[in-house]
């Protein structure tokens, strides 16, 4: 089983004609949530481990769990209300976020107090590693993880707008990788976090993949780097495609610990995940593909 921690929340995204005043459709979303979604599309064995709001859209989050075949075991529930998120989509498909945070149940997450026999993989990221007190749970909750044999993935995925101290943040965030397997990031958050996936090896993950939009994704071992370009679709926006890259490269290693893959296999595994993130740019929103829609990893 794979288990994704981390918060949903609503996106409510711009529909029609563009401008501050364009109508809001809301949708479901949240890194982790969408990595949930996405792992459970394609069939994979996995659980959302969060804490969702007993409001109209928390019953609407749940039910895009199961909708996807997303195990609700480790979803805690609050009478708190849900995240929202409203996206400016750029013209070519960006997505930027203003959050509305305060008081919301996602943050208000805890430590469970074991996660199911047969975990073999836990990712976690963006808002959820950002806002207290939840983020605190989750860390531990990685550290838990990585010290029970896990394989364990990081997005940091990271919103500047909700980090009034960046120095903090990053201290924090090179705190959190000797107890990653597998670093994710986008060039973006590369540039923003100040470091290198040279550096980055060194200190835990053993392997990182950078994504780099339509230029494609490149993965940085020890032993090796390998790239593999982006696939050209007409994008509509990118919301969700990076947490797509996540779920399909946990599903593609199917239990491989990292370090056990060669120039070959990393090839396969990141052009499985560009087709996973092309086939989501091409929609509106969080909407990860089937596995019908991709072939084999």
């Amino acid at each position: 089983m794979i288990v994704v921690a981390g918060e949903s929340l609503i996106d409510l995204v711009p529909e029609g004609a563009p401008g501050p005043l364009a109508p809001l459709l809301p949708r479901p979303g949240g890194g982790p949530y969408n990595t949930a979604v996405a792992l459970g599309r394609m069939g994979a064995d996995v659980a959302f481990c969060s804490r969702i709001s007993t409001d109209a859209f928390g019953e609407a989050l749940v039910g895009g769990l199961r909708a996807a075949g997303v195990a609700t075991d480790l979803v805690q529930r609050g009478p708190e209300p849900t995240t929202l998120a409203v996206a400016s989509v750029g013209p070519d498909g960006s997505a930027r976020y203003g959050f509305y945070v305060e008081g919301t149940a996602d943050r208000l997450f805890a430590l469970p107090e074991r996660l199911p026999e047969g975990v073999r993989a836990v990712a976690f990221g963006t808002c959820s590693l950002a806002l207290e007190p939840g983020a605190s749970a989750y860390e531990a909750l990685l550290r838990r993880s990585a010290g029970e044999g896990a394989l364990t993935l990081l997005d940091p995925n990271v919103r500047p707008g909700l980090l009034p101290d960046p120095v903090a943040y990053r201290e924090r965030f090179a705190g959190w990788l000797p107890y990653v397997s597998l670093l994710k990031l986008s060039e973006e958050d590369a540039a923003w976090l100040g470091g290198s996936p040279a550096a980055w090896l060194e200190r835990g993950p053993a392997a990182v993949v950078l994504t780099r939009g339509a230029g494609g994704l490149t993965v940085f071992t020890p032993g090796h780097e390998v790239s593999v370009p982006g696939l050209p679709v007409r994008v509509v926006d990118t919301i969700g495609a990076g947490d797509t890259v996540n779920a399909a490269l946990l599903h593609g290693l199917a239990g491989r610990p990292p370090a056990s893959l060669g120039p070959a296999d990393w090839r396969e595994l990141l052009s499985f995940a560009a087709r996973a993130a092309a086939v989501t740019c091409t929609r509106a929103g969080a909407e990860p593909p089937y596995a019908h829609e991709l072939g084999d990893a």
